[in-house]
C-alpha cells in the first residue's frame, strides 16, 4: 500500500478541495490516461486496487504510470464516542484529486486494451473520470 516515508506532522487539517487541478493535467508518460471530472479523496487501497486491475487486464504487457500519491492523513474517531476529547487517531492515507488531474497513464497496448484497463480503473475509483489520448 502507498504510504509517505515519513510526515512532519502525524494530523491534518481538512482542507477545502474548491477549483480545478494546479499541475498533471497533461500526459507526460503514457498515451493514454485516466482524467478526473470531480474533486474527491482517492484512498491508498482504492488506487492499489485500480493498480492491480489494471495490471491484470493488460497481462503485463505495458507501462503503467500512477500520478496521484496518498499523501494527506485521514483520522477517525472511535464508533458510539461522545463529542469532544480532542481529534481522532490515524485511520488511513488519501490523495486529494480536483478536475483535470490525470489519475494514471499506460502505454505499449492497443487503444481499445487501454481503454478496457482504464474503465476497470475507473470502477474501482470514487471519482468520475475521462478516458484521453495524448495530443500530437
Amino acid at each position: 500500500m502507498l504510504e509517505p516515508k515519513r510526515s512532519k506532522y502525524r494530523k491534518r487539517q481538512k482542507g477545502r478541495m474548491r477549483g480545478m487541478s494546479k499541475g498533471a493535467t497533461k500526459l507526460d508518460f503514457g498515451e493514454y490516461g485516466l482524467r478526473a471530472l470531480e474533486t474527491g479523496w482517492v484512498t491508498a487501497r482504492q488506487i492499489e486496487a485500480a493498480r492491480i486491475a489494471v495490471t491484470r487486464h493488460m497481462k503485463r504487457q505495458g507501462k503503467l504510470w500512477f500520478r496521484v500519491f496518498p499523501d494527506k492523513p485521514i483520522t477517525k474517531k472511535p464508533a458510539e464516542t461522545r463529542m469532544g476529547k480532542g481529534k481522532g487517531a490515524f485511520d488511513h492515507w488519501v490523495a486529494v484529486v480536483k478536475p483535470g488531474r490525470i489519475i494514471c497513464e499506460l502505454e505499449g497496448v492497443s487503444e481499445q486494451i487501454a481503454r478496457e484497463c482504464l474503465e476497470l480503473a475507473s470502477h474501482k475509483l470514487p471519482v468520475k473520470t475521462k478516458f484521453t489520448i495524448r495530443e500530437v
